[in-house]
């Protein structure tokens, strides 16, 4: 077989129809005809580095027939293919292949005859690599496939940026080096089977052990059921999506954290990283300590404006903004998750180390707002983006309540700018037409108005978790938050997949623009959460039924982000091409979402919890089990009436009022 001729792509390759596994640091993506053939992102991947891009499979001289390919785990794909190699035997197949992919670079090749007679069947398995790195495949400069040289039972490359080499089990017969080619012939009597395994390496990177495949996981295995046969499969499906993409710290392989997504954001991402976590604290708090350990040791320290930062890439943020800082959201997001991981039951201990940096964090929100109610952008002439203005009031309360716990200073200036900046928030950040008003997105240092209805605006409902199972003040008052959950429901935002990023009428919205009409499944769950909590369950029931609706089209596998085209009947939601799938913030969402109906909030150092289910019970029925609080199992079930039961929980962890 000739080998694949190197690509010079004009933009990202499209992943929405890849079968993508992911056991991090290993990945393999493959089309649904099952043969690597180079071409666009199929291979296999190391840390980024493809070590195999092409694996094609010929059986007495043909490739199978794919009539089947499936996921069959978040790292595992399976093809099924046919062939009839019994001359004159008429159209049915007489030989079925089977191939089993995994993001460990192992692939399992099984020959089982349907024949009546003995078979002689000749397999050959063309081979090759560019050891190109994700980056060069996503800009279309792969350079051409590397020769290869037999190596022990398999072939092996080399090249300037390492050698990867595959072994086969058994041995094959003969190994063309010239052309990338094993070859065995093997005899199967009638009904018999035989299997080959190739194991694809990058040399010197060590055996690929995925985190979320070990016994050690930090990730509870929770499980749904109920009358929605779709809640169990999204629950599975979420937390295993959220295991293939933990990452160690090379530096304190103990400590665990998310990548971003899968292909494009195999590394950490600190927003999000502390975002996915935050929403998988019902899964128990070992990977919110992970996370935190982890981003504590990047703060930024000495003098200067960005002391106490959590670094982060700038974040498109679409046509009406500029680039946002998400170093700024997750300088926020650290005391949030570490006051609400105490909550769900982190260890006295943990949290006491984590404090101080903590305290770094608030101490930098006041010294950038300074004498202003508002944080603004770090970057000159930034704008105040309402959003921001949410996580740092959220940071700032839940960080006072935190301070205050622990008998540290600075709890009540916190609380005494949160309260001046709610003040002006509601005066400043909102218009008022004959609609009921509404917020606006954001102020330019000249006081202009960026007036635009969308998605980040879900982040003025999340209020944040305190202690007694109570809910922080919004900056928003209770007719506000009323006015903008109507809003958010409506269909301008609604599109019957989820919420959209941009308001369907506004300028600019395009169904597929990844800031500016996509529904991104994070948002969508923040505001069904912030919605429920805020006591408007018929808006936020909607948008849960939706997502629901998109997960079960995507085979309950949500991408992070997917079309805003509105729903009607007999359509499914149009994936984007960009997206990753799986995503850590979308997969956490699964979380979120399902866990929202029962309306847990704990309060661990007090012994308690309340739940605040939705009465109106938007999925009938539904049992939850396996989740964490104080480290120990915790199930609860929410009946069709709404009412909520735990059916499991500690010794000592009394209901709350």
């Amino acid at each position: 077989m000739a080998p694949a001729v190197p690509q010079r792509s004009a933009g990202l390759p499209p992943a929405h129809t890849a079968m993508i596994c992911v056991a991090l640091p290993g990945l393999a993506i493959s089309t649904e005809q099952g043969q690597l053939t180079g071409r666009g992102l199929e291979g296999i991947y190391r840390a980024g580095r493809r070590v195999l891009s092409r694996c094609q499979v010929r059986v007495a001289g043909r490739e199978p027939l794919v009539v089947q390919a499936r996921m069959t785990s978040a790292d595992r794909a399976r093809f099924t293919g046919t062939l009839r190699v019994t001359p004159h035997g008429g159209p049915d197949p007489d030989v079925v292949v089977e191939r089993t992919r995994s993001a460990d670079g192992t692939e399992r090749i099984t020959l089982q005859s349907a024949a009546t007679r003995p078979l002689r069947l000749p397999v050959e398995v063309a081979l090759g690599t560019d050891l190109a790195d994700l980056g060069a495949i996503a800009s279309g400069t792969v350079g051409p496939e590397l020769p290869a040289s037999v190596h022990d039972s398999g072939l092996r490359w080399t090249g300037a940026t390492g050698t990867s080499c595959v072994t086969a089990t058994p041995p094959p017969a003969d190994a063309l080096a010239s052309a990338g080619l094993l070859r065995w012939e093997f005899e199967l009597p009638p009904g018999g089977s035989v299997s080959v395994e190739l194991k694809a390496r990058l040399e010197g990177a060590g055996p690929a052990r995925a985190v979320g495949r070990a016994a050690t996981s930090p990730l509870a295995p929770a499980q749904a059921t109920g009358d929605d046969p779709r809640v169990g499969p999204l629950l599975a499906t979420s937390v295993e999506d959220l295991q293939a993409l933990l990452v160690r710290d090379p530096a304190h392989p103990t400590d665990t954290h998310l990548a971003a997504g899968a292909p494009w954001r195999c590394g950490l991402a600190p927003a999000e990283a502390l975002a996915a976590s935050r929403m998988t604290l019902p899964l128990g708090t070992r990977l919110a300590a992970g996370t935190l350990r982890v981003l504590a040791r990047t703060q930024v320290t000495g003098q200067g404006p960005r002391s106490g930062m959590i670094p982060g890439p700038r974040r498109d943020a679409g046509a009406h903004l500029p680039p946002s800082c998400t170093g700024t959201e997750a300088t926020l997001l650290f005391p949030v998750l570490l006051a609400e991981a105490r909550r769900w039951g982190l260890p006295e201990q943990e949290t006491e180390e984590l404090l101080p940096v903590a305290e770094r964090c608030l101490t930098w929100l006041l010294a950038a707002v300074g004498d202003s109610p508002y944080l603004r952008d770090p970057q000159p002439g930034g704008p105040l983006r309402c959003e921001t203005q949410a996580h740092a009031h959220r940071a700032a309360l839940l960080g006072a309540d935190l301070l205050d716990a622990y008998g540290r200073p600075g709890g009540g200036g916190l609380r005494e700018w949160a309260l001046a900046l709610r003040a002006r928030f509601r005066q400043d950040f909102w218009i008022d037409d004959p609609g009921g008003g509404r917020p606006v997105a954001a102020r330019t240092p000249d006081g202009r108005l960026v007036p635009h209805l969308c998605a980040t605006m879900a982040h003025l409902l999340d209020t944040g978790l305190l202690g007694g199972g109570e809910l922080a003040p919004g900056l928003l008052d209770k007719v506000r938050t009323e006015q903008l959950a109507r809003l958010l429901g409506s269909p301008v935002m609604d599109s019957g997949w989820g919420l959209r990023g941009l308001g369907a009428k506004e300028a600019g919205h395009n169904p597929f623009g990844h800031r500016s009409g996509t529904v991104r499944v994070h948002e969508t769950a923040i505001a069904v959460a912030g919605m429920a909590a805020a006591g408007y369950e018929k808006e936020a029931g909607a948008l849960l039924r939706g997502v629901l609706a998109a997960a079960e089209a995507f085979d309950h596998r949500l991408p992070e982000m997917y079309a805003g085209q509105q729903r009607t009947e007999g359509s499914a939601p149009l994936p984007h091409p960009a997206a990753c799938r799986p995503a850590a913030t979308a997969a956490a969402a699964g979380v979120l979402l399902l866990t929202t109906p029962a309306g847990i909030r704990p309060d661990a150092p007090a012994g308690t919890v309340t739940l605040r289910p939705l009465h109106s019970a938007p999925l009938g029925e539904i049992v939850l089990t396996g989740l964490r609080i104080a480290g120990a199992p915790f199930s609860v079930r929410v009946s069709r009436l709404g009412l909520a039961m735990v059916e499991e929980a500690v010794d000592g962890l009394q209901l709350g009022a």
